[in-house]
């Protein structure tokens, strides 16, 4: 279990720095809101950025699927049958997440060693929003990997009752977030609210199980798990 701990902690970790690197340093940078001109020609004038920035997601998307299986090993023996349904909407986040890089790699190639025009930038614009919808749909199951995940935490006899709480907190920001994206028209209007709605519990809550993962991963004295 201390070997699971410590791969489910590198893995958070990485998807943390890669995620943050890609969609926050890179992505967010070359995306103008209302204007696909000015985008598309970031994406232009940016490419090997915006190609380094896809391998961040790659590279994200490569240890989330690790951590379906390691967060399965740790889970399992609190609740086989609640660990698989933790396990299923991850895998579903992963497969939502896959098929919205598609569209970002497809913007990738339509812009290589091209000049901006109208055809173009509107291409752009249907496979950003597609990337965009995916990826919160994603999103949702996301959160319910986390419900489900921070009940098993809660159940549990060794992980502590305030990180289970965070996650809670963390899956309902995802949730709250992903709804409003998708249901509300003026949801831009309300886009920097909803943000802090789903980043601050989501980092607190997800580090702080990275940082725990970490620590009892090297930690020299194993751990115990105990069934419900």
């Amino acid at each position: 279990m201390k070997q699971l701990a410590k791969i489910s902690g590198i893995a958070y970790l990485m998807i943390f720095l890669s995620g943050f690197y890609a969609n926050f340093s890179v992505l967010e940078s070359l995306i103008v809101p209302n204007n696909t001109s000015i985008t598309t020609s970031n994406f232009i004038n940016n490419h090997s950025q915006f190609g380094n920035g896809l391998f961040g997601f790659v590279v994200m998307l490569f240890f989330d699927a690790i951590l379906i299986w390691s967060i399965f090993g740790l889970t399992k023996p609190i609740s086989k049958n609640l660990s698989y349904l933790a396990s299923f909407f991850r895998l579903l986040h992963a497969l939502f997440f896959g098929v919205a890089l598609l569209k970002l790699l497809h913007i990738y190639q339509l812009t290589s060693n091209l000049s901006s025009s109208i055809k173009l930038e509107q291409l752009v614009t249907e496979l950003l929003l597609d990337f965009d919808t995916l990826w919160t749909i994603g999103l949702l199951f996301f959160g319910i990997h986390l419900i489900v995940l921070g009940y098993l935490a809660i159940k549990s006899a060794y992980i502590p009752k305030t990180l289970s709480i965070l996650l809670v907190l963390a899956a309902f920001g995802y949730l709250i977030d992903g709804a409003a994206k998708l249901i509300m028209s003026n949801y831009i209007d309300y886009k920097d609210v909803f943000e802090i709605i789903v980043v601050v519990p989501s980092v607190i809550g997800e580090f702080s199980f990275t940082a725990w993962l970490l620590i009892k991963g090297f930690k020299k004295r194993p751990f115990k798990i105990q069934n419900i």
